[in-house]
């Protein structure tokens, strides 16, 4: 029988081939003849065609604001993560020291979080996305450009705010034009777009170790290039079609007094864990400046110790990327609150490791569990605060959970950069995180009682 893709005589050789080796050949019978892709499974070699493969099983049913936003996210991530993993020392080289750096990096995610819950309210309120998220990109835009021409650490504090002004802007809007153009598939919309925010996110940290370690561009140099892919990332939004709606009168709520007490419990929890989560930069300036200071393997390729601290956040991405979903489905079948408590417990072990670790084969473990740890905690807060809140404080919960993280993350931030110069190997600063994510585990152990009845049992919904 004539198999697709291939003359009867090379089709007889090649099946003959591979049972040498102990494979079969066989072809799923489709009407295109262009056979371009194979899957392998338990011996078996199976060829399916490009059009089919394309049309049948990745792009039907999928909104083009999906595949559009999707691109932006790709484009965006790329851009920020070039910048993300060299931000830090280029503080330090502006002369930003632990206290400089603790306060941008708290700005950054206060700023974001605060942010995100006053555009949500007022995107609501007006009854329109796409302004919100337009603005919010090209403030990023802008404000990247700016960065790069840097020349005092003051400078970056101003960029980096209002990078960060334009993250808040975009973030929840965007997700509610995602929801609003899948609403029979929230979960698959939500799920392409993480995949493509994702994919920018580690190929962006591979982009900054490339210019900086094998094209030897400095700095502000890589930040100009991550600020031009910047702007690029604007351009699929022209395209993105958004549903009229209505103004709606609703007031912005943000209240303890209301809600639950599993979910008040929780969020107070969670609080005591974001004065123990400081900022991703001390994690990678204690590599930076720990490789500076100690021989590397013999066998790396890489000796700069700038460049293996970004390499460094790069393990750290891909293992945060590579784990959250499945992270997240454990947390469907074993209950949330394992999950978390879990990972809180393993970040103040991570903290312990980096409070005491000065070898790149000590980071070079580290690291992966710091992607971990984010990859259990990240998401699987959101979720828990939609199961533990009823439809109607929905809203309310969310707001008040974002708020609270947010405000926290600026004095955790600044503890760490005011312990960061007291000791020479910077280990209290660690030994802060340690301490205070143990007690953040505590509200899970002594009020179990009050999120057993809970976790689980709730309605999910799609955390911002």
């Amino acid at each position: 029988m004539r198999r697709p893709g291939f003359e009867p005589g090379l089709w007889a050789i090649f099946s003959n081939f591979l049972q040498k080796f102990g494979w079969k050949a066989q072809v799923i019978p489709l009407d295109h003849r262009r056979v371009v892709w194979l899957g392998i499974t338990e011996r078996y070699l199976y060829f399916l065609p490009r059009k089919s493969v394309m049309k049948n099983k990745y792009l039907k049913g999928i909104s083009a604001n999906i595949l559009l936003l999707g691109v932006v996210s790709f484009l965006n991530d790329l851009s920020s993560e070039m910048i993300i993993p060299i931000l830090p020392m280029f503080i330090t080289a502006l002369g930003g020291a632990g206290l400089i750096v603790g306060l941008i990096g708290g700005l950054q995610e206060s700023i974001a979080s605060i942010v995100k819950v006053l555009s949500g309210y007022w995107s609501d309120r007006i009854g329109r996305r796409k302004i919100f998220v337009t603005s919010g990109y090209l403030t990023s835009a802008i404000f990247k450009l700016l960065l790069a021409f840097s020349l005092i650490w003051q400078h970056i504090l101003l960029a980096v705010s209002f990078d960060r002004v334009g993250k808040g802007l975009r973030t929840a809007p965007r997700d509610a034009i995602i929801a609003d153009s899948m609403p029979e598939a929230r979960g698959r919309g939500f799920g392409i777009h993480r995949a493509l925010d994702t994919s920018g996110a580690i190929f962006g940290g591979m982009a900054a170790l490339f210019l900086y370690w094998f094209l030897e561009f400095d700095f502000n140099l890589i930040i100009f290039i991550a600020a031009l892919i910047a702007f690029i990332s604007l351009s699929p939004l022209y395209f993105v079609k958004e549903g009229k709606r209505e103004p709606q009168r609703i007031s912005l709520r943000i209240s303890l007094k209301r809600l639950p007490k599993p979910l008040l419990f929780f969020i107070i929890a969670a609080t005591l864990f974001s004065l123990a989560n400081f900022t991703y930069m001390f994690f990678v300036l204690k590599a930076e400046t720990a490789l500076a200071e100690n021989p590397f393997l013999p066998l790396m390729p890489v000796m700069d110790p700038i460049a293996l601290a970004i390499l460094l956040y790069v393990l750290f991405n891909i293992f945060y990327a590579m784990l959250a979903i499945p992270f997240g489905t454990l947390s469907d079948r074993i209950g949330k609150m394992k999950v978390l408590t879990l990972g809180y417990l393993l970040y103040s072990l991570t903290c312990l490791g980096f409070a005491f670790s000065e070898s790149l084969p000590a980071f070079l473990v580290l690291f992966p569990l710091y992607g971990v740890v984010y990859a259990m905690v990240d998401g699987n807060q959101r979720a828990f605060v939609c199961d533990l809140s009823t439809e109607d404080l929905r809203a309310t919960a969310l707001g008040t959970f974002h708020t609270l993280i947010g405000v926290m993350a600026l004095p955790s931030s600044l503890v760490a950069g005011f312990l960061w110069n007291l000791t020479p190997n910077h280990s209290l600063t660690f030994l802060f995180g340690s301490v205070v994510s143990i007690v953040a585990v505590m509200p899970f152990i002594v009020l179990k009682r009050y999120f057993t009845d809970w976790d689980g049992g709730q309605e999910h919904c799609v955390p911002p």
